[in-house]
């Protein structure tokens, strides 16, 4: 996720600069036809580019509105994932004195955050989360294809068994029971926005028109001096890309990239909230960044 710092130019250029380099290779390739066959370039009026660009500038402002929307809701998401996290830990102490079992059910959900945020981003769910299982419940996930799926079935049957030895009563059951299964409908939604591939054609279509955009406004203006007019194109050219390549890294909240949903950075702050409410000792600090981005 961006975070309230300056973000350095060269990252913002890395993303655009094959684009700015077609537009400078195009200008230079107009202005070489315009100059030696002149009578084979049309007269270009500047309402067909100017058309062209307010189109353009519909469909980009219409791609940037359903990716952020695509990025909020990733990050409700994991905003409810936190309230739920909390909310289980809270329930489980009021119903039960048995606190070795919930600070097992307690670190079991910690290792459940992080293995959904690594998941989503297609890392390995389960790196450097053995010390949050007792016994044999890491060994266990290995039969599982969706690792934090199996990581909430251990504590849905933890509180079975509590149930079972009459530990919760069927109240107590019912609360829980709820508790797990929006943590269940969360894990969901975010497996939904990952899996929900933004249509490509869209983005090539819109690239394209942004593309002959830049060529048709270059035969318009061949009456402009060609070291003032590609500054301009370049200029009017980069706003396009900008909030072309802007939507493209927010539609895909889960990517690993610095527009993501901060999962991880969620997930240790959940890490902090749990063992605070668990009594632990050892508190970690919360996820901090000494760049423009936190993850």
């Amino acid at each position: 996720m961006l975070l309230d710092k300056r973000i350095p130019i060269s990252y913002t250029f890395n993303k655009v600069k094959y684009d700015l380099l077609y537009v400078v290779i195009a200008t230079l390739v107009v202005h070489y036809l315009h100059k030696n066959f002149a009578h084979i370039i049309p007269d270009m009026p500047l309402t067909i580019p100017a058309f062209l660009g307010m189109a353009i500038s519909i469909l980009l402002s219409f791609k940037m509105s359903q990716s952020y929307e695509r990025w909020w809701e990733a990050r409700k998401v994991w905003g409810a994932i936190v309230n739920d996290s909390r909310s289980l830990i809270i329930q489980l102490q009021s119903f039960l004195n048995e606190k070795h079992i919930i600070r097992k059910i307690g670190f079991r959900q910690i290792a459940w955050c992080y293995s959904l945020g690594q998941s989503l981003r297609g890392l390995n769910p389960l790196d450097k989360l053995e010390h949050y299982f007792e016994g044999d419940d890491f060994n266990q996930l290995s039969k599982h294809n969706n690792k934090p799926l199996g990581i909430l079935q251990q504590n849905a049957q933890e509180i079975q068994t509590l149930k079972f030895n009459n530990h919760l009563d069927i109240f107590a059951q019912i609360h829980l029971d709820d508790t797990f299964t929006r943590l269940c409908d969360e894990m969901g939604k975010a497996e939904r926005i990952k899996g929900t591939i933004f249509p490509q054609t869209y983005r090539l279509v819109l690239h394209f028109s942004i593309y002959l955009f830049v060529t048709i406004l270059s035969i318009a203006l061949d009456n402009v001096k060609i070291y003032f007019q590609l500054p301009l194109l370049i200029v009017i050219s980069l706003i396009f890309f900008l909030m072309e390549k802007s939507a493209t890294y927010l539609q895909n909240p889960f990517s690993n990239t610095p527009t993501d949903t901060s999962v991880t950075a969620i997930a240790r702050t959940i890490e902090i909230n749990i063992k605070q409410l668990l009594g632990e000792k050892e508190i970690p600090e919360p996820s901090k960044s000494d760049t423009f981005y936190i993850l």
